[in-house]
């Protein structure tokens, strides 16, 4: 972590920020400042360096063009990759996600991604839209995932992570399974924001940046009740 304060890195906001993502800056600000720790918050446009000493980096969702555009600005700056030697937390959502793995799909062309996760997305015969739940790897501590999906593709996993979660409504990366991580790595198809609607995925990544064991608790009573209110809606959908 930083010596002066936390910092949190939005990567390209000017093409990346779709369904609220902005929000997960927020609420790791937030819930670090809660606890006394000096946040530093930078938005860095595709047409910036992108620092490499920060503490926690944000990568959010956005469309076939702009998705591209990001990967190949990404790979041509080097950025991020030195920031994930040095072992910094890299959070991808959506596009995001998929642009963390070695390629993907954009208006019909294979793109080459960052390589920084074992995994590759291409096109699904659908569209997957609408509430995304599962239950979260066990070895992360953290409770079942909760978020709202609208993706076309599809991730297939190699040997090299470990899925975020087991699928328990929608599709995820294929119906079976959620999201991926490795180190300090991860990355899900959850927007919502994903971090608004976990707050305890904020805290492993706050934890992982930090190097704390744990975090002082906060009062969580008004995302507990959102959970709640999601996972119940779920559950009346599944059994309609």
């Amino acid at each position: 972590m930083s010596t002066e304060s936390l910092r949190i890195v939005w990567i390209y906001p000017d093409l990346l920020s779709t369904y609220g993502d902005r929000g997960n800056a927020l609420i790791l600000a937030r819930r670090a400042r809660q606890r006394g720790f000096p946040v530093e918050v930078l938005e860095v446009r595709s047409d910036q360096r992108l620092p490499s000493t920060a503490d926690i980096y944000l990568i959010g969702g956005g469309e076939d063009g702009p998705q591209a555009l990001g990967a190949q600005r990404l790979l041509a700056d080097g950025g991020l990759h030195r920031a994930v030697a040095q072992g910094s937390v890299v959070f991808g959502v959506c596009a995001g996600y998929q642009l963390l793995g070695t390629s993907f799909f954009a208006k019909g062309t294979l793109c080459a991604g960052l390589e920084l996760l074992d995994l590759s997305s291409d096109r699904g015969p659908t569209r997957a839209v609408g509430e995304l739940a599962g239950e979260i790897d066990p070895r992360l501590g953290v409770p079942a995932l909760t978020g709202f999906e609208n993706h076309g593709g599809r991730t297939h996993l190699g040997p090299g992570v470990s899925p975020l979660a087991r699928v328990t409504a929608g599709v995820g990366n294929d119906g079976a399974t959620e999201g991926a991580w490795r180190g300090k790595l991860l990355g899900t198809y959850s927007h919502g924001p994903a971090l608004a609607r976990n707050p305890a995925l904020a805290d492993l990544l706050l934890r992982w940046a930090t190097g704390a064991h744990q975090l002082p608790p906060l009062d969580d009573t008004w995302s507990d009740r959102l959970r709640a209110e999601r996972r119940t809606a779920v559950a009346a959908a599944a059994r309609a």
